[in-house]
């Protein structure tokens, strides 16, 4: 027999039926021809990416139509950093499984919108339509809803059941749009009891909302045109912790005693940029941080700050206090104060009796002419001092002005009259900020003892090698930066003609 017979034997025995399957066991399954052993690939529309089967990601990809083949079991979908202008109901209703639905950034318009568009999509947890051309929110998202942002859009109204009836509902983002109180309903929130976070900044509401939730803990009300916050607006907010108003209209007859008196929980309350000439009334024992800057203010009262006795930062900058706007004690209610900002007030002293555990006392950009010996006494806890941009004068200095203020890390003087260095240096301190005066000479004694100095600005004063007396540097042994000791207008010098060689750690600039 030739190779003709053992093809013929090799095709039979291929022929032959193989063995009957074992009783109990199930015949193996083998891939039909043209078949893969491999699951079949996912869909995922064009140029997407799909990384897990619930997930679909079409990112910056210059779409102008909503892909047609998304999945049926994707649960996240973000199309933002396209150019969509609509959505289609018989596409979105389809995606009933959808918990994430991102649309940031498209140019997506109210009539590209159905009312009907989201009813389908009965799980949906998280929306952002923020960044398209919306002029009215959709009138119904889902109740399943627990984060929706619909900012930076151009909406002048919402409707109830927008935001109402979202039992799971935490944070709504209405932030840079349009809104006028007509367009936000009373009833707008109602049903909707777990909301925390509400931001309706950079809008045109005129008043403070009624009727807002009460479980919220941050509200953002700031770049309004809000003068009067009605009496009772705050009334249920008692979980409040954070409300921002600046940037608004309000005046003191827009606020009243029990404006803030209910908000049991408030720990950071923002009115700067407003038009209020007093401290608000009525403030809770609970504030910690208030913000007044940028206001009208004349004068302060220690009756308006009894409530606030856990105050520990007071903002008070660019007001009109003035030589009398802060007598003596009305600050003392403040016994925690940490924190004074009074930059830019016109004050002509340091202001008397301030608390004895303040920490902070910033004083730049006023009229301060002189320090006397117990100017500074009742705050022997200070480690900040700033008196910057102020009058003082090297002869209207007293030498024991800083004496009590061992605790102080950090003065600067910078932008003053002085001619030489203050006398009496606290031994703690470590940075000293002295730029901008008229500095003539540089002699050891007021810088003896300033072991832990770190810093030592002395730039744009009227210093020259030869004004740098011996000894001078013997006992800065931490000093790490000096900055440029000569005015521009004087010839450089080498650094070797106006240091010692032998000091360490000191980094000359010129």
């Amino acid at each position: 027999m030739g190779r003709p017979t053992q093809w013929l034997s090799l095709l039979l025995l291929l022929l032959l039926p193989g063995p009957l399957p074992v009783a109990g066991m199930e015949a193996a399954a083998f891939p039909h021809l043209g078949e893969s052993s491999q699951p079949p690939p996912r869909a995922c529309p064009p140029r997407c990416s799909c990384p897990r089967v619930d997930t679909v990601d079409c990112d910056g990809l210059d779409l102008r139509v909503f892909p047609d083949n998304i999945t049926r079991a994707a649960q996240h979908l973000s199309l933002q950093n396209n150019q969509l202008q609509e959505l289609p109901y018989n596409e979105l209703s389809r995606l009933s499984g959808l918990r994430t639905l991102n649309l940031h950034n498209n140019l997506i318009s109210s009539e590209g919108l159905p009312d009907e568009a989201f009813e389908s999509l009965t799980q949906l947890q998280h929306i952002y339509v923020a960044h398209n051309k919306l002029s009215v929110a959709p009138q119904f998202l889902p109740r399943s809803l627990r984060v929706a942002d619909l900012a930076a859009n151009q909406v002048i109204e919402i409707f109830p059941l927008t935001f109402g009836e979202k039992p799971a509902l935490r944070s709504v983002y209405l932030h840079n749009n349009q809104l006028s109180n007509a367009g936000l309903p009373p009833d707008a929130f109602r049903g909707s009891e777990a909301i925390a976070t509400l931001s309706l900044s950079n809008n045109r509401l005129s008043y403070l909302p009624p009727s807002l939730p009460p479980s919220l803990e941050r509200l953002h009300l700031q770049n309004n045109l809000i003068s009067k916050v009605p009496r009772g607006a705050l009334s249920r907010q008692t979980q409040l912790r954070e409300l921002y108003l600046q940037h608004n209209q309000l005046t003191d007859s827009g606020l009243d005693a029990t404006t803030f008196s209910k908000l049991h929980s408030l720990e950071y309350l923002d009115l700067s940029h407003n038009q209020l000439t007093t401290v608000p009334a009525g403030l809770p024992r609970t504030l910690a941080i208030l913000h007044l800057g940028r206001n009208r203010i004349q004068q302060v009262e220690a009756a308006r700050l009894h409530g606030a006795r856990g105050l520990r930062y007071l903002l008070l900058q660019h007001n009109q206090l003035g030589s009398s706007g802060l007598p003596a004690g009305a600050l003392r209610p403040l016994r925690g104060l940490h924190t004074l900002h009074l930059y830019g007030n016109g004050l002509d002293r340091v202001p008397p009796a301030l608390p004895r555990r303040l920490r902070a006392l910033v004083l730049p950009h006023n009229h301060v002419a002189a320090l006397g010996a117990r100017d500074l006494a009742a705050t022997p806890g200070l480690t900040e001092l700033n008196l910057a941009y102020n009058r003082l004068a090297s002869a209207r200095v007293h030498h024991r002005a800083f004496r009590r203020l061992r605790a102080l890390r950090s003065l600067d003087l910078a932008g003053n009259q002085l001619t030489r260095l203050p006398m009496g240096l606290p031994t703690g301190l470590r940075t000293l900020q002295l730029q901008r005066n008229q500095l003539r000479m540089l002699e050891p004694e007021p810088l003896a003892g300033l072991d832990q100095l770190r810093e030592l600005s002395l730039a744009h004063n009227r210093l020259r090698v030869g004004d740098i007396g011996p000894g001078t540097w013997h006992e800065l042994q931490a000093l790490q930066v000096r900055h440029r000791l000569v005015n521009h207008t004087v010839p450089r010098a080498p650094p070797s003609l106006c240091l010692p060689c032998h000091v360490p750690n000191i980094l000359v600039s010129w």
